[in-house]
């Protein structure tokens, strides 16, 4: 069943001789359920192709449609709510509070969306990204691997559709990247989620479903590859 299709997604910025195209007319759709991983150089347009899915950027023209939403057709109040409750999100920099511990950086997005946390679903989380001795510790008390463990948490805490990660493992020595990326695709497939990760890590790619190329911010390729 189809969980995201974008539609002839266009985006640039500036004007003139500074006039430039980072995403040009990119179309494709993802079945729910489905690993992603969208590849690219740096500067190919990837990471504002997943900001555009995950509506953190208004694309200049085209639609993105998730889980049936036209998402683009909502105000930016009504969209930062859908966001919020149908897209977590992983990114390179962890982007922790640093005042909140483990347990409370991952209630967060439940706590703003003014929703109780549910504590059974939490210890869950907790326990499978295997922080439980860590949940009173502040995040400059973490190591590296695991502040992205963090931030994945306060991704899943809302039990989102769709889970985006932009280069989770760019900021992390190879042992720690190995256990995220395991990690990601262990919630995936527990909770049914749908996973799209930007990824220069041919390694990382390698283990999708699915890879999509990014060139010029056009599509190269779309293979599948299981």
């Amino acid at each position: 069943m189809e969980i995201l299709k974008v539609e002839n997604l266009s985006k640039t910025y500036g004007e003139g001789n500074n006039k430039v195209e980072a995403l040009k007319n990119v179309s494709f759709s993802i079945n729910r359920g489905e690993f992603t991983a969208i590849v690219g150089a740096s500067g190919s347009g990837k990471s504002t192709l997943l900001h555009a899915i995950g509506g953190l950027d208004r694309p200049s023209s085209g639609k993105v449609y998730l889980d049936g939403e036209d998402i683009y057709k909502l105000n930016e109040e009504r969209l930062a709510i859908f966001r919020r409750r149908n897209i977590g999100f992983v990114f390179q920099f962890f982007n922790l509070i640093p005042v909140l511990d483990v347990e409370e950086n991952i209630s967060l997005p439940a706590l703003l969306d003014k929703e109780k946390v549910d504590k059974t679903y939490l210890e869950e989380v907790i326990n499978m990204l295997g922080l439980k001795e860590r949940i009173t510790h502040l995040p400059s008390e973490l190591s590296g691997g695991q502040q992205q463990r963090v931030s994945i948490g306060r991704a899943l805490i809302n039990k989102p559709a769709i889970i985006l990660a932009d280069e989770p493992t760019g900021n992390l020595d190879s042992k720690n990247s190995k256990e995220v990326i395991e990690l990601l695709k262990l919630s995936s497939k527990k909770y049914n989620q749908t996973l799209i990760v930007i990824t220069h890590d041919i390694n990382i790619a390698e283990q999708a479903d699915r890879v999509i190329t990014i060139v010029d911010g056009k599509i190269r390729s779309d293979e599948r590859v299981r």
